[in-house]
């Protein structure tokens, strides 16, 4: 039996990224080579996959990825969709059985536009219907989890090492113009399906390396503001907390990372005074959604890829750059294995947002 000290967790977890800032879609072969170099960091208890620009024929649509543990979960589930929205299209997401895979529920896509009456009825724009239904079914539809709900997008997830659930959920026959990826050691939740990461909301993804000291204040804080907290992880708050400040607040995401890993009271106290006016007031206003202890994220949105460290950069990220493509991971050996000859290399400070457009702004 292998004792403490014997087991290689080098910061635990593992996450990746490419973005394509023309725009161009490439397959997702690569991330899968990338977090495969990263497989001792994770103990095959999740992995998952984010990818932008792969549903292009349905980019008007909601993309609703969704696990069921029965068939009665699946008819519920049906039954209030039919209700809400019209249903463009479904079908079971296309997997490839292998022996590394165990387990699996059912795993359905459905492509949906709110219904018109249900939409003005609500009182509420389109996007907050939206995040209103996946939490209705989430939260009171027994057996069934809406894990992606995104357009022109999806996350691919499940319990085993990133790069089997990958090609598990055969990603090299997707093309996009973002990926990223994780693979998972969980130090306080079970392995589980729905836990593995990317956590997504609407069209934000979010994979992470850490764990945040902080989550019983940012939970209790965003429950407030109507989100439902029911998987009792961390990466779930940071997706929540990002969906709030960004789309509901209206922070840019640059705003947005310097309330999540906002710089110290005394680092702000240097700042010029235009500068130091916009930190104090984000300090102050969104004190509650400041994050605390360690962590690497990554956070894909439509058109974009942010990567944020902690403030004091107690986990690692690299950055790279190969002509229009961008690459951001938790070691330089994940990138250098898709593409050994690399423009420009560097590790951002702690704190420091690095934000990637399709017209190249950071």
């Amino acid at each position: 039996m292998l004792r403490e000290g014997e087991v290689r967790i080098p910061s635990g977890c593992a996450v990746s990224g490419i973005f394509d800032r023309t725009g161009g879609r490439m397959s997702g072969e690569n991330i899968i080579k990338s977090i495969e170099v990263m497989h001792d960091r994770s103990n095959g208890l999740g992995g998952g996959f984010a990818a932008y620009g792969i549903y292009p024929e349905y980019k008007d649509f909601y993309a609703f990825h969704i696990f069921y543990d029965s068939a009665e979960a699946k008819r519920d589930c049906e039954d209030f969709l039919e209700r809400h929205f019209d249903i463009i299209n479904l079908s079971k997401i296309p997997v490839r059985r292998m022996k590394e895979i165990t387990d699996e529920p059912k795993i359905w896509r459905y492509f949906v536009a709110p219904l018109p009456t249900r939409l003005a009825q609500s009182q509420l724009d389109e996007r907050e219907f939206v995040v209103k239904c996946v939490f209705r079914v989430n939260t009171q539809i027994k057996g069934a989890y809406v894990f992606s709900s995104g357009k022109n997008m999806g996350v691919f997830k499940a319990v085993g090492f990133p790069e089997d659930v990958g090609r598990f959920y055969r990603l090299e026959e997707y093309a996009g113009y973002c990926f990223t990826a994780h693979g998972r050691y969980p130090t306080n939740t079970p392995g589980w399906w729905g836990g593995a990461h990317p956590f997504a909301l609407l069209d934000y993804s979010v994979v992470h390396n850490g764990e945040i000291s902080s989550y019983d204040a940012n939970r209790r804080a965003i429950e407030m503001h109507g989100y439902k907290c029911t998987l009792q992880t961390d990466t779930e708050v940071i997706t929540y907390i990002i969906d709030y400040l960004n789309r509901k607040q209206g922070l840019s995401f640059k705003e947005t990372a310097a309330v999540i890993a906002a710089p110290f009271w005394q680092t702000i106290e240097k700042m010029p005074a235009e500068q130091k006016e916009t930190h104090e007031y984000l300090r102050t206003m969104f004190a509650s959604q400041l994050i605390t202890g360690p962590f690497s994220i990554l956070v894909g949105f439509e058109g974009g890829l942010m990567a944020l460290n902690d403030r004091l950069k107690l986990r690692s990220m690299v950055v790279a750059e190969k002509g229009d493509l961008t690459y951001i991971s938790s070691e330089e050996s994940a990138i250098r294995i898709i593409e050994p000859s690399l423009d420009n290399v560097w590790s951002p400070a702690g704190g420091q947002v690095v934000q990637l457009t399709m017209n190249n702004e950071q």
